[in-house]
């Protein structure tokens, strides 16, 4: 199969779920879009290797996240600046569930609130997690533990925070 027809295929198939879970990533479906859609500028750019990895929908969205990554450090750099968070509606969410979730996970430091989309949100394993984000499975593991706490305190009425030996 010829590289351009690869990635026009894999477009079809692939586009809408890496949205999705780039929206997760990056708080805002625009954001989201164009970071999907610089990851297929690359795909057509690189084709030929495309060809030959094993899971091209994962190395499209490691360029993804590593391209919303890249804005976040220009936006931190330029402006001082984080990108909102502005979600998505999940089709069968409530509006108030879904802004105490929005909110909950701005407050999250953006490595856990990466490996909380990915993993809660996008369905990814935690070893795909880890090799889209360049960290270990053992980072993943802390980065959905403490997100997980974090976010219990703030989603779960009468709860407290806890002490945490490992902050």
């Amino acid at each position: 199969m010829h590289g351009e027809d690869f990635v026009r295929e894999l477009y079809d198939a692939s586009y809408r779920r890496l949205v999705g879970q780039l929206t997760a990533v990056t708080g805002s479906r625009e954001e989201a879009e164009d970071v999907v859609q610089e990851a297929f500028a690359r795909a057509l750019h690189h084709s030929r290797t495309l060809l030959v990895v094993e899971n091209p929908e994962a190395w499209l969205r490691t360029v993804a996240v590593n391209q919303a990554r890249s804005r976040w450090r220009r936006l931190r750099r330029f402006a001082g600046l984080l990108p909102d968070l502005v979600p998505d509606v999940p089709p069968d969410a409530d509006a108030a569930s879904r802004l105490d979730l929005v909110s909950a996970l701005r407050g999250l430091p953006a490595a856990q609130r990466e490996a909380i989309a990915l993993h809660h949100l996008a369905g990814l394993p935690v070893h795909e997690v880890a090799a889209t984000l360049g960290v270990p499975t053992g980072t993943v593991k802390a980065r959905l533990a403490r997100g997980r706490a974090a976010l219990a305190v703030v989603l779960t009425p009468g709860t407290e925070p806890t002490e945490s030996r490992h902050a």
